[in-house]
């Protein structure tokens, strides 16, 4: 895109057209000035790689006619690691279903360079699952940002269906697979980081994080350990049968050495079938972190994620709602190429919120929140404990005079949320509750 500068042919009738080049769209991994303290990108370059992972005879319900299909499950892979160089960087290359049922291409740029070596070093293992007809490239601006401050991020692209999960048959489809794909992802991406194979020998398997969002929210908490509802071995074509609460297998989903949960905006229900047994949320063991909006119309704030924070029992848990923000929190601002449309866009940008500041702010929660659980790091927990709930209360009375950009200090110096600025901690809460 360039911008053309005209002079005044009155002035200067000699003059020539000059074209001058508009700054290209900086990657979303990169905060803002105003996001809080902990949104900002580590010590770390990042480096970026596609692998593939094949399960094989694995059961499909969207194949098969008198019972589904068993096929070899391939799940490419998009990794951002910690780098021991830096790059120039890259440009991703995406599409999401448009309104009409055809794909819409488009680009994310990116932090991250294709082919640099892994840092020295052994980093904490995540798992990043995306949501429903979503891609990993639209994770980026997480996975890129985590991967700066030392966290191996793998992110499987899951391939739903194109068809609408309006549809009962479509949703089988990531109902099914969601929880059984990460389940294998993350044992195998943990197998490989034991044997050093590859990339994954910069990954620690003994600290494995769990993050998603929407469908990929639900597949992380039941790869957690959250049991499914029976009624689920119906609704998947009988895939899930041996996984659900009480089933033979219920236990095979559970993923090792998980220290922590980031689940956002994760569905309690779809389709009017519960999508958790009645004390699901309870079987829960490591510290979560839920994410929402307080108008999620999607998957429901109360009844709806309130009700998996209130539901969850024997795990530290935390409760971060934007209040009046709806579903769309959890994906990358709409590119140009998804602006000309209304559902195009409705795919990334919420009706209250700037993206760039629901990123900056989401970032800045789940970095305190792994380093603290995942990593030890006892210094976060100053930025996640004891906040007041109603961002609106907080008071920093010492700030200067002005638009000051300094973070709050917190604890006795101030009730502003540690790591926001002043004037910038509005319109959220910050819930917490111990293990039972």
């Amino acid at each position: 895109m360039f911008r053309f500068v005209l002079p005044s042919l009155l002035a200067c009738a000699s003059c020539v057209l000059v074209v001058t080049p508009v700054a290209a769209q900086d990657a979303p991994a990169r905060p803002g000035v105003d996001a809080p303290e902990l949104a900002a990108l580590g010590a770390y370059p990042v480096g970026v790689a596609d692998l593939e992972f094949v399960q094989p005879d694995q059961a499909d319900p969207l194949q098969g006619k008198d019972a589904p299909a068993i096929v070899d499950r391939h799940i490419p892979l998009k990794i951002w690691y910690p780098a021991g160089g830096t790059g120039a960087g890259t440009t991703y290359r995406t599409a999401l279903p448009g309104e009409k049922g055809v794909d819409i291409p488009f680009t994310v740029p990116g932090l991250a360079t294709p082919g640099l070596a892994p840092a020295t070093g052994r980093f904490p293992l995540v798992i990043l699952a995306h949501g429903y007809s979503n891609t990993p490239e639209v994770l980026s601006w997480l996975g890129e940002n985590l991967a700066s401050k030392g966290y191996v991020v793998v992110t499987p692209a899951f391939h739903d269906p194109s068809i609408t999960i309006r549809t009962t048959a479509a949703a089988a489809g990531p109902v099914s697979r969601r929880p059984l794909d990460i389940a294998f992802v993350a044992a195998e991406a943990q197998r490989r980081a034991r044997a050093g194979q590859g990339l994954f020998a910069a990954a620690d398997a003994s600290r494995t994080a769990l993050i998603g969002y929407s469908m990929g929210g639900y597949g992380v908490l039941a790869a957690a350990g959250a049991s499914l509802n029976p009624a689920l071995g119906l609704a998947t074509r009988g895939v899930l049968t041996p996984y659900v609460a009480g089933g033979a297998k219920a236990n095979e989903l559970k993923v090792a050495n998980v220290k922590a949960v980031v689940a956002i905006s994760p569905p309690k229900a779809l389709r009017g079938t519960e999508l958790w047994a009645a004390s699901g949320m309870g079987a829960i063991r490591a510290p979560t972190l839920f994410i929402v909006g307080s108008q999620d119309h999607t998957v429901g704030y109360d009844p709806g994620v309130r009700t998996l924070f209130e539901q969850e029992r024997y795990a530290p848990r935390y409760l971060l709602t934007f209040r009046e923000a709806g579903h769309s929190i959890g994906l990358v601002g709409a590119p140009p190429e998804m602006r000309t449309s209304y559902w195009d866009k409705d795919w990334f940008e919420d009706s209250v919120w700037r993206k760039d500041r629901l990123m900056g702010i989401e970032t800045h929660f789940i970095t305190a929140f792994l380093d603290r659980y995942v990593k030890d790091d006892a210094s976060r927990a100053a930025y996640i404990d004891g906040l007041v709930p109603n961002s609106n209360n907080g008071v920093w009375s010492s700030t200067p005079v002005g638009r000051y950009a300094g973070f709050s200090p917190g604890g006795s110096q101030a009730t502003l949320w540690k790591g926001f600025q002043p004037n910038k901690a509005a319109g959220m809460s910050f819930e917490f509750k111990p293990a039972e």
